[in-house]
């Protein structure tokens, strides 16, 4: 902790001066997570009470400025969605294999409810897990039942053996047809590859060591088969839908410094040693499009210290991969502040937007920002995202623009004052507007699209309702529209009596 608080004093006076760029950022990644393993609140609702269940919390998480939703859809080899090829999740209805009533598809519900809200929806799996402890049952569709000899039990799970081909030509089978039947922004895997280990106890991956090691030692082996199965995935999302991108939120030690001279100054498990998942691999190689490390240790870490990492993470990955940071949402509170003016939540949001690889963060988990845990939405609403925020381009994967929406007008309407607008008619999905920026200037103002005091909402519709008064105030309108990979157009403007 003296490390950090050392730190801080010469850090605090650099970034006076930086802060004001950097209060209100006009791209940055503001996701958050949310799990539905042992959520016992999904299994207990009907459709109708989820659908206003899912309005709340995304109305909630809207107000306090996330732009996108990491939401758990795969996590024992099931399904929170329609899925012809593995059973409906137990933790959807209680039971696994049991349907909702009527046939309603929760996911492609969630999915139309964000983007109406414009938040990214990124379909969160868990690749390897089949069951999450052995002593549940297992619904008699699950594949483990036509196909035992791709799964191995450790601890109380059980798990897709990665060594076995078949067992990676089926999860690559699953996301195919996820990418297929979804309007999804993302597929999102977190940090579960080969296990965590259990002391002790080995992985019993001998069979497939034997059958397919192909004289590689066991530990590259391994990670040539995580390998493997993440190009596959990439290749696969890439091939069906170009737009749809790939991230990967893995444990946040890549290694430590004792084990290479490259990691960091840390002292816990390590992703390429212990879990097999060369993440900067990856991301050298373009199969990722971003990662979100998960930072959930506090400042002062005596094992691993969250600044210590936030700064190892900055420098080492690849600038063709973006780069957003997991924050715990309850573990960041719950720590000592290392300064009077901040919690620990907000110096790592400022220690975040300070480093310049880093372009956004994401929240373990979403359910206590819904919860507003000690006071999180309102500090992150009040002084961190008090206006909207576009979501960093992916340029690397598409760089140009979409064209400049037309014929934007006013428009009264029965239920209030309307700036209208036409989007740009082109078949081509890569160019097609997937949103719209909507900015508001004084009349004797510049017009300047960086100064994100003039964005006022981001919509997915083409019109927007004008806060009218009296007529007598003047003022300029500005739409852009803005693709899938979040480049924006050139602005159309339009002047304005409110």
């Amino acid at each position: 902790m003296m490390r950090s608080i050392l730190f801080l004093i010469p850090f605090l006076i650099t970034f006076a001066s930086v802060l004001p760029a950097q209060e209100r950022p006009k791209r940055e990644f503001r996701g958050a997570w949310i799990q539905i393993v042992y959520q016992p609140q999904y299994a207990e609702m009907d459709s109708a009470r989820m659908c206003a269940y899912f309005d709340t919390l995304l109305d909630t998480l809207q107000h306090t400025g996330i732009n996108a939703l990491l939401f758990q859809i795969r996590p024992e080899s099931d399904a929170f969605y329609r899925s012809e090829i593995e059973p409906w999740s137990r933790f959807l209805t209680g039971e696994q294999g049991r349907a909702p009533e009527n046939g309603w598809d929760p996911m492609a519900a969630l999915i139309e409810k964000c983007h109406s809200r414009n938040i990214e929806f990124h379909a969160w799996i868990n690749p390897y897990r089949a069951q999450c402890n052995t002593a549940v049952a297992l619904d008699s569709s699950h594949i483990y039942y036509r196909h035992p000899e791709w799964f191995v039990e450790y601890g109380r799970q059980l798990l897709f053996d990665p060594g076995m081909p078949g067992s990676r030509a089926f999860i690559g089978r699953v996301v195919d047809d996820i990418v297929a039947r979804y309007d999804i922004d993302a597929i999102h895997m977190d940090d579960y590859f080969y296990p965590y280990p259990i002391d002790g106890v080995p992985f019993p991956d001998t069979t497939s060591y034997a059958l397919y090691g192909n004289g590689l030692p066991l530990d590259e082996w391994r990670r040539s088969n995580v390998d493997t199965l993440i190009a596959q995935l990439s290749r696969d999302i890439k091939r069906r839908k170009p737009w749809v991108r790939f991230g990967i939120s893995p444990f946040g030690i890549y290694r430590n410094n004792t084990t290479s001279p490259d990691g960091s100054v840390t002292c816990g498990l390590q992703n390429y040693d212990d879990l097999y998942a060369d993440v900067l691999l990856w991301a050298r190689n373009g199969w990722i499009d971003y990662l979100i490390p998960q930072l959930y240790w506090e400042v002062g870490h005596k094992a691993a210290c969250y600044e210590e990492l936030v700064r190892w993470w900055n420098r080492s990955v690849p600038g063709s991969c973006h780069l957003y940071i997991g924050q715990d949402v309850c573990r960041s509170l719950d720590a000592a502040g290392v300064s009077p003016l901040r919690s620990q939540l907000g110096y790592k949001m400022v220690l975040s937007r300070y480093l310049g690889r880093i372009s956004g963060v994401c929240f373990w988990s979403g359910y206590p920002l819904v919860d507003n845990y000690k006071g999180a939405a309102d500090e992150l609403r009040r002084d961190y995202f008090s206006a909207p925020a576009l979501i960093p381009a992916y340029t690397y994967i598409d760089d140009k623009a979409p064209k400049a929406v037309k014929k934007l007008h006013t428009r009264w309407c029965p239920d209030g004052f309307y700036l209208e607008w036409k989007a740009d008619k082109t078949r081509d999905v890569m160019q097609q507007a997937a949103y719209y920026c909507v900015y508001r200037f004084d009349d004797e103002d510049a017009v300047d699209l960086d100064n994100t005091r003039a964005l006022v909402a981001t919509v997915r519709d083409t019109r927007y309702r004008l806060p009218f008064r009296d007529g007598s105030s003047r003022c300029v309108y500005v739409v852009t529209a803005v693709d899938r990979q979040h480049n924006e157009s050139e602005p159309q403007m339009q002047k304005v009596k409110l």
